[in-house]
């Protein structure tokens, strides 16, 4: 039998890692790989939240659990079924894991506008996080990502893999690339009172941004998240038995527009 870990077990890790009262932090997370933990998902909330303290805040990414494909939206009978965005209500989708869920339904948990790009935040720069999220380029300047930076945030790969860097499709539309794939879609909200069909625009972000990029063998974010390790961007130690990394949000990013540029040279 392994002994689980507790909340003082993981605020101890996390304040060895390098995450701070205060501290502003994205976190992403892969809670299997932490082992047993003495009160579940809730209890690991609660050790960030901790080590974070009131003067700190906590932000993860939340997507859209939609249930519904591409090819969904062509079909008049099932596109009339969708279901309208509503951001009180709507699930985190499934691929961001179970924390992002709870962090969602957290006491005073803020919930950005945007159904895609959507991010969640509690504490004390929540509300400034998540405020005017535009529905055009989501990822981009004045995004909750951008702010993350401009407050001079860290990222913790909590367990989970370098590939979900999501701060790196911030990176994405800032760095100077050729053939940048854009998307153009429609989401169902409500809008005065009514279910209406809303216009998005984004650098498509479920794959790497360019055809080139897409065609390597290597995952970028992947990539980039290593060589920042290495370079002493960013911190490697475990919480609970989960390899975790922390990064600062600032650095990471410059070194992501870097590394995407020096890749189509």
């Amino acid at each position: 039998m392994r002994t689980p870990a507790t909340r003082t077990d993981l605020r101890e890790d996390l304040r060895r890692l390098g995450l701070e009262e205060g501290d502003l932090v994205m976190v992403h997370a892969g809670l299997r790989s932490l082992g047993p933990v003495l009160g579940g998902v809730n209890a690991v909330a609660q050790a960030l939240l901790d080590t974070v303290g009131r003067r700190g805040t906590l932000m993860a990414y939340l997507d859209w659990e939609m249930g519904a494909e591409p090819e969904d939206f062509e079909d008049a009978r099932l596109r009339d079924e969708i279901p309208t965005f509503d951001k009180r209500t709507a699930r985190a989708s499934r691929d961001h894991g179970i924390l992002a869920e709870t962090l969602r339904t957290w006491p005073g948990a803020v919930r950005s506008d945007h159904p895609d790009a959507g991010m969640v935040a509690i504490g004390a720069r929540a509300e400034w996080l998540c405020a005017d999220h535009s529905f055009h380029y989501g990822y981009g300047p004045g995004s909750p990502l951008a702010r993350l930076v401009e407050a001079g945030g860290k990222v913790l790969m909590l367990g989970a893999p370098l590939e979900t860097l999501t701060v790196l499709h911030h990176a994405e539309h800032l760095a100077d690339l050729p053939g940048k794939r854009v998307v153009r879609y429609q989401r169902p909200l409500q809008v005065g009172g009514e279910r209406r069909w809303v216009d998005f625009e984004e650098f498509d972000t479920r794959e790497p941004v360019t055809d080139a990029l897409r065609a390597s063998s290597v995952d970028p974010f992947t990539r980039i998240g290593e060589q920042c390790l290495a370079e002493g961007i960013g911190r490697s130690g475990s919480v609970a038995r989960a390899v975790s990394h922390l990064f600062d949000a600032r650095r990471l990013l410059r070194r992501g527009v870097e590394w995407l540029e020096a890749y189509h040279r």
